[in-house]
């Protein structure tokens, strides 16, 4: 067992703080280590470490517990430092999804992809490249593991700009399984997927059923013919002409197609893709999400609501990877975010993939799982030239790149509406882009 430390950074997200704290306490293999609670909300990271405490007392766990405001007191002699944040979540992102539709476009989702993946990304990316600067200097060696959303941008910038060995963790793998299990009745623990691609635009390259190692594709393909016709609209109409099975359901899967915006046909008719529902909300909905929190953690840090859903863990892999990177225990991981190293050969090399990945002690290697199709191979090389220019503008501050980065969007069929986008973008959300302000700009150098 290595005693570690592990600096959490937005550890006041009652989404994201609990759950990877009560992964550490649970792991055996990370007993005697130190995990460092960072938030810059003082009231939510205070009621975080009460409830942290209730944890370790509850559990038996003798893993030490500190907090801090301050980022630069966590940081020095950390191992890993897993990050979450995320400025005015809600309301950002009903403007990146309003914004767009003043100009023509109406985007299906507006999270990670489409002009909206490119506001998102740059706001959380100015907020990234300060967490870099600090692990540079005060834990050089330290794995900067990634949750914010657009994973695989924010983890291209830490890696490629901030200059931290970076990967990037996400869920939405499990959605394969969920598919599997709702059509053929088979359990996740008697499914094995070896899926591939990019964050929420990854594909299943293969699926057998554990127990006999039986190739599940034909009897998915069969199942589908007598589906009922309105499930996974998108998702079914895609494998049917691909021939791939892609993984994370209509709501992301569509923010990388160029087919769902043409507001002749209308396609988010067609396919019921919703926007998220507060988009038309006009009440305050981050503050009404912060104080149900609270009073989640208020709950839980007072003995008033039950710890038991966290014994089981998360279902995240950040924690189960580093303890493997910890303890060289060798794990095999279904999907993580790294640099191409040759993993899918026909996507550019260094661009961030996610793919199957074992781990251990010498780091995070990924599994080479060959080409993907062609045609999905191009879908994803348009999406990781778009993520290339993005990451760059949001982390050099570079206007130029920002517009390229929306002209080259398959969303956007416009010049003029790409122009259009990035004023009112760098305008509206000045206050979180200070990459962007010439005053505020300095060079950084680009790993190769």
């Amino acid at each position: 067992m290595a005693a570690t430390k592990i600096v959490i950074i937005g550890a006041g997200s009652s989404d994201f703080g609990p759950g990877m704290v009560a992964d550490v306490m649970m792991n055996d293999s990370l007993r005697g280590s130190t995990v460092s609670l960072v938030d810059i909300d003082a009231e939510a990271l205070s009621l975080m470490k009460a409830v942290a405490k209730r944890m370790k007392s509850e559990w038996g766990s003798d893993v030490r517990i500190e907090a801090t405001v301050d980022r630069k007191r966590a940081l020095p002699g950390a191992d890993f430092v897993l990050v979450a944040i995320e400025a005015e979540r809600l309301k950002r992102w009903t403007m990146d999804w309003k914004i767009p539709l003043k100009h023509g476009l109406r985007q299906p989702f507006g999270e990670n992809g489409g002009p909206a993946g490119f506001a998102h990304g740059a706001r959380n990316i100015a907020l990234v490249m300060g967490i870099c600067d600090d692990m540079r200097k005060l834990c050089p060696e330290a794995w900067f593991f990634n949750f914010t959303n657009p994973v695989p941008r924010v983890a291209l910038a830490a890696w490629k700009y901030g200059g931290v060995k970076a990967a990037g963790f996400c869920h939405q793998i499990w959605m394969g399984f969920e598919f599997v299990k709702q059509l053929l009745g088979i359990p996740e623990e008697d499914v094995d997927i070896k899926a591939a691609g990019l964050n929420h635009f990854t594909w299943m390259l293969d699926v057998r059923r554990k127990s006999t190692g039986k190739d599940l594709y034909p009897a998915l393909r069969r199942k589908l013919k007598s589906w009922p016709a309105d499930w996974e609209l998108l998702t079914r109409d895609v494998f049917e002409a691909l021939g791939v099975f892609p993984v994370p359901g209509d709501p992301h899967l569509c923010e990388y197609l160029p087919w769902v915006c043409d507001p002749q046909s209308k396609p988010w008719e067609k396919y019921n893709l919703n926007p998220p529902s507060f988009v038309h909300s006009r009440k305050q909905i981050d503050t009404i999400h912060r104080r149900k929190a609270r009073e989640e953690f208020r709950k839980m840090a007072s003995g008033e609501a039950s710890l038991d859903e966290y014994r089981d863990g998360s279902g995240e892999k950040a924690v189960p990877t580093l303890a493997a990177i910890a303890n060289n225990s060798n794990s095999y991981q279904l999907a993580i975010n790294i640099p191409n190293e040759g993993y899918i050969p026909n996507l550019p090399q260094n661009a961030m993939v996610e793919v199957p990945a074992m781990v251990s002690a010498i780091g995070i290697r990924g599994l080479p799982v060959g080409n993907l199709p062609e045609p999905v191979a191009e879908l994803c090389r348009r999406q990781i030239a778009v993520t290339e220019l993005a990451v760059k503008a949001a982390a050099t501050g570079d206007k130029t790149a920002a517009l390229h980065a929306l002209v080259m969007d398959p969303m956007v069929t416009d010049l003029r509406m790409g122009r259009g986008i990035l004023e009112d973008y760098l305008k509206l959300h000045g206050d979180l882009l200070p990459q962007f302000r010439p005053t505020r700009r300095r060079a950084r150098k680009k790993r190769n």
